[in-house]
């Protein structure tokens, strides 16, 4: 008998419904929100009402793209947090709705350890690009910059992560601080291309262990621009590709730099990264560089995969499931938690 997952991802401003079957990915529907880039960065509350809006429609396309009924789901997977408490309440309130409707369990799921285990969806049956335990995912996203030990599907250890502001965090201020529009990550990876990565130094933390830090780069940033423009009130956009790639390139040093650590101590060549932030062009770069100089055997995951997405959820829950993991219809989510 078949084990047929809906997963349902609602953390933060993409409403996005996905369905596995025994581990294979069968639709994967994303419903983004535009409305945020007005206010340069996400609203909780015009997040929480579209999510409102974008649910039903969203998880109808993605049981058609399946081909499933809902009466062959077998559970419903959810992300229960961390993430935005009302976006979060919209796609845990669902799923408790049409599991209670549909008589099948339900299945909470850790948002971070999701996209950690995006490595294992499958796209065909014969696709077996899937890390081997144990390895180690450079978790790094908007709110994360994580090292994290895999040792199997459902045993993860944090052995490194940032005590202040997250990798996509300092893109994103960073951005914000240059004028560009939200989100700033993207923008910020494509203006690089054309700039000089050596033009401009920044502050590079020196912490101990595996752990991570941005604040110090993001206040080098900000004296830099801060001092310049005093001298030429048009430096940020006679110099805006050359400050892109600099700043680019010195959140990637940093983050490079602690995982190269952590593989060489714990003799682990099999190293993956995760979260929104691996999509930026240089961080998939320097990837594919380390492999060719440490040995390592990389795992970059495919772009729609990079984002909050369901299928994610869906495959988390998948083996969640096959653990008789399930959770009780009186859960709550929850705005924070660690991995």
């Amino acid at each position: 008998m078949n084990t047929i997952i809906l997963g349902i991802e609602s953390s933060c401003d993409d409403t996005s419904a996905a369905v596995v079957r025994d581990g294979v990915m069968l639709s994967n529907v994303i419903s983004s929100q535009a409305v945020h880039e007005a206010f340069g960065g996400v609203v909780p509350e015009l997040a929480s009402r579209a999510h409102q809006q974008n649910i039903i429609p969203v998880v109808s396309e993605a049981l058609k793209r399946a081909g499933v009924k809902k009466e062959e789901l077998s559970a419903i997977a959810f992300t229960r947090g961390p993430g935005l408490m009302g976006s979060l309440l919209v796609g845990t309130s669902f799923a408790k709705g049409f599991s209670s409707a549909l008589g099948i369990p339900m299945i909470d799921v850790n948002h971070l350890q999701a996209h950690v285990l995006a490595h294992f969806i499958k796209e065909s049956e014969d696709d077996n690009h899937q890390p081997d335990f144990p390895f180690l995912c450079l978790l790094v996203s908007g709110g994360n910059s994580q090292i994290i030990k895999v040792n199997s599907y459902k045993d993860m250890e944090v052995i490194g992560q940032t005590i202040d502001d997250a990798a996509g965090e300092a893109f994103d201020k960073c951005a914000k601080v240059m004028g560009l529009p939200y989100p700033g990550g993207p923008i910020i990876d494509r203006l690089a291309k054309e700039g000089n990565k050596d033009a401009f130094h920044f502050n590079k933390p020196h912490i101990q262990g595996y752990n991570y830090s941005f604040s110090g780069l993001k206040t080098s940033f900000l004296y830099l621009l801060r001092d310049r423009l005093k001298e030429d009130s048009n430096f940020v956009e006679k110099n805006k590709s050359d400050l892109c790639a600099s700043l680019q390139a010195t959140i990637v040093d940093i983050l490079m730099d602690k995982l190269r650590k952590a593989a060489k101590d714990l003799k682990i060549n099999e190293v993956a990264v995760a979260g929104g932030v691996s999509a930026n062009s240089a961080v998939r770069g320097a990837f594919e560089e380390h492999a060719v100089r440490y040995g390592w055997k990389i795992h970059l995951p495919k772009f729609s995969f990079t984002t909050d997405n369901a299928a994610m959820v869906a495959i988390t829950g998948y083996y969640k499931y096959l653990d008789n993991d399930f959770c009780s219809i009186d859960v709550t989510p929850f705005a924070r938690v660690e991995l």
